[in-house]
């Protein structure tokens, strides 16, 4: 006898098999972001210092917010063009020229996008057909290897290692490279490890490109938050590579504007027009009163940005001194704001020893193989919280860290003092 579909075991039954039906192959294999999933968790509970989800605990500066505040009383309420406002691509080209010394066409050559997420996905989506292959650097941002795959795309991963400053290895990238190749994607200054490209590594990158005639995406959303001495250079601006980059970016990170969704898209006019169709059936255009208020920024915003920087260097050198000093092997991050300790000395794989931070002192990390297995053996804790805060965090995790040893009859840590400038 067939169950009447009215029925709780018939709606049961038949949901499963309708979900397992409905959701394509590419999704299902996908996993959910290991950030979100920490974030959520962290979300419940008391008490909890994140260190999880990459975003400046800046407010978007006064005068950032009051531009938007008027574009709204202006009653700039509508859609803009798919492409943007004319007036920030305009500001965009310039910034980019000024600062990079590549000009973009305001008319033809530019997007802006909802944040630079929408950047990546529209770029590949637009570009990537069935089984094209990508070469992609990992550890890498948990969002690039999903785009390569909801597209259909092949990721062929390049790792890197603490042991060699997680430095891109450009024969390894070259090796890479198969018959099916389309691509490779770049996301430097790098998301979780705080890698920079250097020049003679980016020059032998583009190099390889240019050989193979390939595409390279490169998401530079932290190319202001680099630091030491380090510098970052547009991949776009090297020699031979206009023609053949996606250049992507956004006012996320360094503007203190991650709500306001708004980043962009630079390319050949061949390119964009291929690649506004996605963005024109996907999203339309990017919120307008973000948009005015990324004009601004442009125009006004740069003392703001050398301030954050400032602060973020400072915090990155307590955060390292700190993982350091309770025998967490930490590179020094020379761009973004995340650090990326190896925690194999207490014997925790990075989920667990995420886990039980969370669970046992409240401190919330994401474990390392979020983003790659090259990942694994690492967390990744974002210093764009205040330094107190860090400085507690740093407690918690000492204290965690001698609970461990403890638990391995292992030497205890030393005193760990982070009341002060200095450690003990």
């Amino acid at each position: 006898m067939t169950t009447p579909r009215g029925t709780d075991a018939g709606a049961a039954a038949g949901q499963g098999s309708l979900a397992e039906r409905a959701l394509a192959r590419r999704v299902r294999e996908v996993p959910p972001s290991g950030i979100r999933r920490f974030f959520d968790i962290a979300a419940s509970m008391k008490d909890v210092i994140s260190l999880g989800i990459g975003e400046p605990d800046f407010d978007t500066p006064g005068d950032i917010v009051e531009a938007g505040i008027a574009s709204l009383r202006a009653g700039r309420t509508h859609y803009t063009s798919n492409f943007g406002t004319r007036e920030l691509r305009q500001h965009l080209s310039d910034h980019l020229a000024a600062r990079y010394g590549v000009r973009y066409d305001p008319d033809r050559e530019i997007i802006i996008t909802v944040g630079a997420s929408e950047a990546v996905d529209i770029a590949v989506r637009a570009t990537v057909d069935p089984g094209d292959e990508v070469v992609l650097h990992e550890p890498s941002y948990v969002a690039y290897t999903p785009a390569i795959l909801f597209a259909g795309g092949v990721p062929r991963f390049v790792p890197t290692r603490l042991e060699d400053d997680f430095a891109l290895d450009p024969d390894a990238v070259e090796a890479a490279i198969g018959p099916r190749t389309k691509a490779i994607f770049l996301g430097y200054p790098c998301n979780p490890t705080g890698a920079v490209l250097p020049d003679d590594i980016q020059d032998r990158i583009a190099g390889i490109a240019v050989r193979h005639d390939l595409l390279v995406y490169s998401d530079e959303i932290y190319d202001r938050l680099v630091y030491g001495g380090h510098r970052h250079r547009a991949m776009s601006a090297l020699p031979g590579m206009r023609e053949r980059t996606i250049l992507m970016g956004g006012f996320s990170k360094a503007y203190a504007m991650t709500g306001w969704r708004v980043g962009w898209l630079c390319a050949p006019a061949p390119l964009i027009e291929g690649i506004v169709k996605v963005h024109q059936y996907a999203i339309m255009s990017a919120p307008t009163t973000a948009q005015d208020a990324a004009v601004h920024a442009l125009a006004h915003g740069e003392e703001h940005v050398v301030r954050m920087h400032a602060e973020y260097d400072r915090r990155r050198r307590v955060i390292v001194d700190g993982f350091n000093a309770m025998g967490l092997t930490t590179f020094e991050p020379r761009g973004a704001f995340y650090a990326f300790p190896r925690i194999t000395s207490t014997g925790l794989d990075s989920e667990t020893f995420s886990m039980r931070l969370l669970e046992e002192e409240q401190v919330a990390v994401v474990p390392g193989n979020a983003f790659g297995p090259s990942g694994e053996g690492h967390v990744r804790a974002c210093y764009a919280t205040s330094e107190d805060r860090i400085r507690e965090a740093l407690r918690r995790i000492a204290r965690f860290v001698t609970g461990l040893r403890e638990e391995r009859n292992l030497e205890k840590l030393d005193t760990f003092d982070v009341g002060g400038e200095g450690w003990s």
